[in-house]
């Protein structure tokens, strides 16, 4: 009853708000707001919904489709950086001067190119400047930046909450409205299940109602070998007390996963993006404690890049600290259909912009 009184008495501020993006977005589609291209392949990967769609693993799918092709970049906004303006990783870069999806990024892939800027329009001549080898360009959670116009735009959609069947922020979670999906040539349904049947795959294509332009897929998550925090070498917890750090915007499907491998599971949840702090520690030492000594913490890639960055309290902690990567898997046998629609517009956009 609450829920509801509330959801009433957040519904003017859905409607400022959806007024304010839906002029933005016919600003930009009359050509009053104007949006810039590149002569180079631009791909955008995004969600209409604010996080937890799955859209970092994506990104790494899509950069592992590419990497041994072409020389490949990230463009990331950066969020809770503190820096400002463009920044292009190296050796010396952590979490707190790119963010932790950057910082992801930029250990798994030591061939990537990884840069962050809030405004793309400018932060993309400035990364081809730096560096002019480069031949793709993935942009970072920006199917709202319109200021930028990619040449492929791909729409990550959560399985459990697709965008139809939400509302624009707060009374939902949608950034724009649910029409916004018509922007993109590739929309994906991520987190589905492992066994998703084609009938249930089919009433969700209805339910999305493509354009005539747009293909549309289905992923899972995949997680992969785990490993241990500070030298990488492989590991399990299966039959284990697993004490969970989580500071992403959806751990419920990490939750059951682990759920099926340990013993107990004990989840700590903090925001997404969470910087921790000394008392988070020594929560979590207290945590450990009260297990007595009997587990070993879980965490994910992205908050394995903010925990490094208090290494002398991280050794304090007297049980294995594990990390568990997660991947994408294209359902339904659709991985070569995907894979090919992306390699043809990148052939395709780097023929126009030869023959230009």
């Amino acid at each position: 009853m609450i829920a509801q009184l509330l959801h009433y008495l957040l519904l003017p501020f859905t409607m400022l708000y959806g007024s304010i993006v839906w002029l933005r977005n016919r600003l930009y589609d009359a050509g009053f707001m104007s949006s810039v291209s590149f002569d180079i392949p631009v791909i955008a990967v995004g969600n209409l919904s604010a996080g937890g769609t799955g859209k970092t693993p994506h990104i790494e799918y899509v950069v592992r489709l590419l990497q041994y092709e072409y020389k490949v970049a990230t463009m990331s906004r950066g969020y809770k950086r503190k820096t400002r303006g463009f920044f292009l990783a190296d050796a010396a870069t952590n979490a707190v001067k790119i963010g932790d999806e950057p910082m992801q990024y930029h250990l798994k892939f030591p061939e990537l190119v990884v840069s962050v800027a809030e405004d793309r329009m400018t932060g993309i001549p400035s990364l081809l400047m730096a560096r002019p080898e480069l031949e793709i360009i993935l942009l970072d959670d920006a199917y709202q930046h319109r200021s930028v116009k990619p040449g492929l735009n791909i729409l990550i959609t959560d399985f459990s909450s697709p965008f139809y069947k939400d509302f624009i922020l707060p009374y939902g979670r949608l950034r724009e409205a649910r029409t916004a999906y018509k922007r993109a040539d590739i929309i994906v349904v991520s987190k589905c299940p492992h066994n998703l049947s084609q009938k249930d795959a089919d009433n969700m294509r209805a339910a999305i109602n493509p354009l005539a332009h747009q293909q549309v897929f289905f992923s899972t998550i995949k997680y992969g070998t785990a490993y241990h925090f500070f030298d990488q070498s492989a590991t399990n917890f299966k039959y284990k007390n697993v004490l969970l750090i989580a500071g992403i915007a959806r751990p419920e499907p990490l939750v059951a996963h682990l759920e099926k491998e340990a013993k107990k599971v004990h989840l700590l949840q903090y925001p997404d993006h969470h910087f921790f702090t000394e008392r988070n520690f020594e929560e979590i030492k207290d945590t450990v404690k009260n297990w007595n000594n009997d587990c070993v913490i879980v965490t994910t890639e992205k908050d394995a890049t903010r925990l490094h960055l208090r290494p002398e309290l991280m050794q304090a902690i007297p049980v294995s600290v594990i990390v568990l990567p997660i991947e994408v898997v294209i359902l339904l046998g659709q991985q070569n259909e995907f894979d090919t629609a992306v390699r043809n517009f990148v052939l395709k956009q780097t023929e126009i912009f030869k023959t230009n």
